[in-house]
């Protein structure tokens, strides 16, 4: 038999509907890659796709030969839904390669799972089909989603096996991709395709009740399928997605579903009923109770006034660029500032306009600092006088967590320091999450020096900030923001009601 030759495709946007639109440029300033620049990238040392292309062609070049058609990878922040055009034209090239590719032995797609774009809500849903419509029914298909993924029926119908992450902060994508290469393997060797029980509940759980690491009757659910798996070699794959609310649609919710080789389908039933039973449950523990802002002002204070105490980090929670938050609201800044709490650090304020500033001000100077100067949602100017202590071109290489052997960037940066308080004020001009300490070292930042890290990420900084304090250090700030986990605050169109917490009536058979 000749080398299989395999297609890898993939969109990785993560959509909340409340954001502005999502652009192409949004796309070509993270990552936009056709044809044989995917591979090149893949066996790069440093590459700025997604983990999982390159976790699939490490695992795929060891275990034998095969050739890879690399077709599309487009990645943009998490943001608003995609602009009219940009979706058809990722389908009109997955199409157009499709039919020069020649022949096809399998798929691998890779892509978050919560895209939405103006054409299409179910847009995982769309490229499954277009696979499907050109290929047909006997190619097998195998994908891998990010925990937050929005899961419809047709995806699960159209796919042969989907895979989800197992953890949160996600450091697990080349893991799975591992995991998606020996499951194509394995269907072209044995020609077994598996069979899915698949089960959504209406549930969409606080986002930042979806940590892995702690006990949580999702975090639970998700330890019981790896052992379920582990015991029962007929089992193929186990997955439990919390969703992504915030996308706005009909398939939104926390879904289950296992897949088992052909016959034995019976044992996937049974453990997807089983955990979503226990979920549904106990979905009242699935709350988290955040900081006031006072509180955790007052905290900052006490902090940055004993240098014994230990380091405590401020989670700007609703403002996390990585769920579609701007990057820019200055409520909690304005109160650190003002409180003058001692050894503040604060990233990433997202301010392309500051930076531009900063840079044309150059660095040891003294300018007044002029935060969101037009105002937008959530963000309201902030004024201080502020020396300018570095300059960067915000390119840099991930070392902790996520991002870890990843390049990022963003975008022109400054460190400013605020008169009165001394506060550290990170301003980038891309929206981009602060989850690595190496997007603060790029500015020179000492990171272990600060007694208050204030960091806009909803999650994923734990991964990368683990080193700098314990999870009970960690604070959950009370903020306003385009991504809030107290979800009455917005005004849902799509999402199915009822759905718990929202709708406490809402009930599952």
């Amino acid at each position: 038999m000749s080398a299989p030759r395999i297609a890898i495709l993939g969109l990785h946007l993560e959509v909340n509907a409340f954001s502005p639109a999502t652009t192409r440029r949004d796309f070509q300033q993270q990552s936009w890659a056709e044809g044989e620049s995917i591979t090149h990238q893949a066996r790069s040392k440093v590459s700025g796709l997604p983990a999982e292309i390159p976790g699939f062609y490490a695992r795929m070049d060891a275990t034998g030969d095969w050739e890879p058609v690399p077709l599309i990878i487009i990645t943009a922040p998490p943001g608003g839904t995609m602009a009219p055009g940009i979706f058809p034209e990722f389908l009109q090239i997955i199409q157009s390669r499709l039919a020069e590719a020649g022949r096809i032995d399998a798929v691998y797609v890779a892509s978050h799972g919560a895209s939405r774009a103006a054409e299409e809500e179910d847009t995982d849903g769309a490229v499954l089909q277009l696979l499907r419509d050109v290929l047909g029914p006997d190619v097998p298909i195998v994908g891998t989603l990010d925990l937050h993924c929005n899961v419809s029926d047709r995806q699960i119908e159209l796919a042969d096996l989907l895979i989800a992450y197992r953890t949160n902060p996600h450091v697990d994508m080349r893991d799975r991709a591992a995991e998606a290469a020996v499951a194509l393997r394995r269907i072209l060797e044995t020609g077994e395709r598996p069979e899915t029980h698949f089960i959504r509940l209406p549930l969409t759980p606080p986002t930042v009740t979806l940590l892995t690491a702690e006990s949580s009757p999702y975090a639970d659910a998700i330890r019981q399928g790896v052992l379920a798996r582990e015991e029962d070699p007929n089992l193929l794959g186990v997955s439990v997605t919390g969703g992504f609310v915030y996308t706005d649609i009909a398939k939104c919710g926390l879904c289950v579903w296992a897949s088992a080789r052909p016959g034995h389908v019976g044992a996937a039933v049974d453990l997807v009923e089983r955990l979503s039973n226990d979920i549904w449950q106990n979905r009242a523990k699935l709350s988290r109770t955040l900081t006031p802002i006072p509180d955790a002002v007052a905290q900052a204070v006490a902090v940055g006034a004993e240098m014994g105490a230990p380091r405590l980090i401020l989670a700007d929670v609703a403002d996390n660029p990585g769920g579609g938050g701007g990057g820019n609201t200055t409520t909690l800044l304005a109160a650190l500032h003002e409180s003058g709490a001692k050894g503040v650090v604060f990233g990433i304020l997202v301010d392309p306009v500051l930076a531009q500033a900063a840079h044309a001000a150059g660095r040891g100077a003294r300018m007044e600092a002029v935060a969101n100067a037009t105002p937008g949602p959530f963000a309201e100017t902030f004024r201080a006088m502020a020396h300018v202590r570095a300059l960067s071109d915000g390119a840099g290489v991930g070392r902790r967590g996520g991002l870890a052997g990843r390049a990022f960037s963003i975008g022109p940066a400054a460190l400013l320091e605020l008169e009165g308080s001394g506060l550290l004020l990170a301003v980038g001009s891309l929206r981009r999450q602060l989850l690595d300490p190496a997007m603060l070292e790029i500015l020179g930042v000492e990171v272990a020096a600060a007694r208050t890290i204030v960091v806009k990420s909803r999650g994923h900084f734990r991964a990368g900030f683990d080193i700098y304090a314990t999870p009970d250090r960690i604070l959950e700030v009370d903020a306003p923001g385009l991504v809030s986990p107290v979800q009455s605050r917005f005004d849902f169109k799509g999402l199915p009601r009822p759905v718990y917490p929202l709708d406490a009536e809402a009930s599952w058979r």
